[in-house]
């Protein structure tokens, strides 16, 4: 081979990855997401996902898959703000975790303006609850769960009644919160947390796919496509004039 061929089949060569990993190539690309192309459309959708424990105050063992708040706020600040962003796509698979935390997100994502749509794949357990029911709409996956049981704390705790006091307070925050954002009714949704004999060493109920839609708790079982339908569905209603915040004007 002579020096012209040499440099013919160097120049078709793919461009090393950089340090700063701009220009990877497709090795790197597979080694970091698994895949071997990354689609470079932009999208007027932002995916927020909500995966493992979320992490609140306390920061949790390095070998806990976390969401931490602190992270997901700014997040949908930016998302709120900016113009390219028509709406937002929620995708939950937690266990739940820390109870404020999971209630500050919440209550930012009940608080856009912009269309939003949340869908549960896998759990959204305990906190993932309020969050899954914080979108304008809900979809979970046939074979998702969710587990709906009081608030619990780790550690140290003082039996006094302020204590007490304090757990049902925080309970009434979460109860309200979700009668609120959703369709179940508040008996219902504690004859559920209540229920006994369901979950091993707890109280509670652990509602599935269907069960889910038939208490009101979430609006339909449906996955990935179907949650995108809806809420491109509700972008298109928000860019038709006479409406504001996704809202028609009378």
């Amino acid at each position: 081979m002579n020096d012209k061929d040499k440099a013919a089949e160097k120049a078709e060569q793919p461009a090393a990855p950089s340090e700063d990993g701009r220009k990877a190539g497709p090795a790197e690309t597979i080694v970091q997401l698994g895949q071997t192309s990354v689609p470079a459309a932009e999208s007027n959708i932002f995916c927020l996902t909500i995966i493992g424990q979320i992490e609140g105050h306390l920061i949790l063992p390095p070998q806990n898959k976390t969401t931490k708040y602190e992270h997901v706020i700014p997040q949908l600040i930016a998302a709120e703000q900016s113009a390219k962003i028509e709406g937002l796509l929620i995708v939950l698979n937690t266990v739940g975790g820390d109870v404020e935390a999971g209630l500050a997100i919440a209550e930012m994502i009940s608080s856009l303006t912009k269309p939003s749509v949340t869908l549960v794949l896998g759990g959204g357990h305990s906190i993932g609850v309020p969050i899954a029911v914080s979108a304008d709409y809900s979809f979970i996956a046939d074979t998702a769960t969710m587990t709906i049981h009081p608030i619990r704390m780790n550690g140290l705790v003082i039996g006094v009644p302020q204590t007490f006091d304090y757990f049902e307070k925080m309970q009434e925050r979460v109860t309200r919160f979700v009668t609120q954002n959703s369709h179940i009714t508040e008996s219902t949704f504690k004859e559920l947390m209540y229920k006994t004999g369901e979950l091993t060493r707890d109280i509670g109920t652990t509602v599935i796919g269907q069960d889910a839609v038939k208490h009101g708790l979430i609006d339909a079982v449906g996955g990935v496509g179907e949650a995108l339908k809806e809420l491109n569905r509700r972008i298109a209603e928000r860019r038709q004039p006479g409406t504001a915040d996704g809202r028609t004007e009378t």
